[in-house]
């Protein structure tokens, strides 16, 4: 018995031994493995989680977004040589800290580190955050990064997040918050919608510093159809459009509609008792769709998080562009027209958001992230949408990025909510946001030469 003990006594010193002897990760092994877009897509994730569960506006939600993809992607730069610093490319925005010479770091860790703290920031419900990060963090330990360089990288993250929260602070943001939109119940102007009657969303918006345009009004569309209900005038030409279209829909003009909603708070109402419904934002939906994309392309980390933070500005951008023109035409939504001068029995498909109808958020910002994606993703790539389907949204599948992009254009038309010239020159606006991202905004230093 002492002779078995003793043997088991020895085998289990040798195989510590063993252990103890195995040959710490190098940097370029942990780095490797860290570099796991899983990883980074996760975190994404938790943050749309927490944006729909704090029930944001769609454009506070894209300033949310971008913020925290900025950190991920300036993280992250030192990772790979041929990615350079958005530092005094946005507007106002310098690079910040820099790693220590000579010193190890695991950029990947880094850039979640960011990303995760300035979604912190700028959110309310942290105990989501609480629950999934120290899992989240175990995963890059597992990986072999060394305790010095996993406390290192973090707190780089953490400097970063703190560069780009203090860039974030001067935006304008907080000035804008408590503002009211004036209701002049004017001929063609707009006006609280049914059930709710909520305010308008953000009229200050167009007050925010812009990421790459020079001016909210760069992109200013054309002038909408003046309010008009004469028959055969062009304005009620596009309201009985909508009217008609909105008694006739098909089963799958409503499931393009409703796969579209992204209405981020629609009141239902039932009876004497009402209750909210939350549901994902419109730039959540776009950087979803990016997201399945880049799995679907197996496309690397440093790609994936170029495609976020881009795609991040286009949506940034188009609702600060958008914005603008919603609170300078100030136009009247369909169904107010409708139920007071057409049919008061009648209701769209979907609930009306609460702000002006002219451009379309929608055609506006799908458009401008999809030019965005397709220049940095590929032109004609057929994918399969599932990002909302936990929401009861559905599934739909399509041949490219901009086809999506224009379905969720027409799904506007199709839900009651917009005019077609609302969608056709949001679209054209949107475009042209995504194009001057591109042209300003140079990530990869052969980029100039790509694009």
């Amino acid at each position: 018995m002492n002779l078995l003990l003793r043997y088991n006594s020895l085998l289990v010193v040798l195989v510590l031994g063993l252990a103890g002897c195995q040959k710490p990760a190098t940097p370029a092994e942990y780095n490797a493995k860290a570099a796991n877009p899983a990883y980074y897509n996760a975190a994404l994730d938790k943050l749309t989680q927490v944006v729909i569960h704090d029930i944001f506006s769609p454009p506070v939600a894209s300033r949310i977004y971008a913020y925290a993809n900025l950190a991920g992607y300036e993280a992250l730069v030192p990772f790979d040589p041929n990615y350079e610093s958005l530092g005094g490319q946005l507007k106002r925005f310098q690079s910040g800290p820099k790693p220590e010479p000579g010193k190890d770091y695991c950029f990947p860790l880094a850039s979640a580190s960011a990303f995760l703290t300035v979604a912190r920031a700028l959110t309310f419900s942290v105990d989501f955050y609480d629950e999934f990060e120290k899992p989240f963090y175990e995963q890059y330990k597992k990986d072999g990064v060394p305790d010095e360089v996993y406390d290192r990288s973090l707190a780089y993250g953490e400097a970063i997040a703190k560069h780009v929260l203090d860039y974030a602070a001067k935006d304008n943001y907080k000035q804008t918050r408590g503002f009211k939109h004036t209701v002049t119940n004017a001929d063609g102007t707009w006006v609280p919608t049914p059930p709710a009657y909520m305010d308008a969303a953000e009229p200050q918006w167009n007050k925010l510093r812009c990421w790459a345009m020079d001016t909210c009004n760069q992109f200013m569309p054309a002038r909408p159809y003046a309010y008009n209900l004469t028959k055969g005038s062009p304005y009620q030409k596009e309201l009985q459009e909508v009217y008609e279209i909105g008694k006739s829909l098909s089963k799958q003009q409503q499931d393009i509609a409703y796969f579209w909603d992204d209405n981020a708070f629609v009141m239902n109402v039932a009876g004497h008792v009402s209750y909210a419904s939350k549901k994902m934002t419109p730039g959540g939906h776009w950087l979803a769709i990016a997201e399945t994309v880049a799995r679907q392309k197996k496309m690397a980390l440093m790609p994936t998080v170029e495609a976020y933070v881009l795609t991040s500005f286009a949506l940034t951008d188009g609702f600060i562009s958008c914005w603008d023109e919603k609170y300078r035409s100030n136009t009247v939504r369909p169904e107010t027209v409708i139920n007071k001068h057409v049919d008061p029995q009648w209701t769209p498909f979907l609930q009306t958001p609460p702000f002006p109808e002219y451009p379309s958020g929608h055609s506006v910002i799908s458009t401008a992230a999809a030019t965005v994606m397709t220049n940095l993703m590929g032109d004609n790539i057929a994918f399969t949408d599932s990002t909302e389907f936990k929401y009861g949204h559905g599934v739909r599948s399509f041949k490219s990025i901009r086809e999506a992009a224009d379905e969720a254009s027409i799904s506007r038309l199709y839900g009651g909510i917009h005019y077609r010239s609302a969608m056709t020159n949001g679209q054209i606006e949107g475009e042209n946001v995504g194009k001057w991202i591109l042209q300003k905004i140079h990530t990869r230093k052969s980029s100039v030469a790509n694009r």
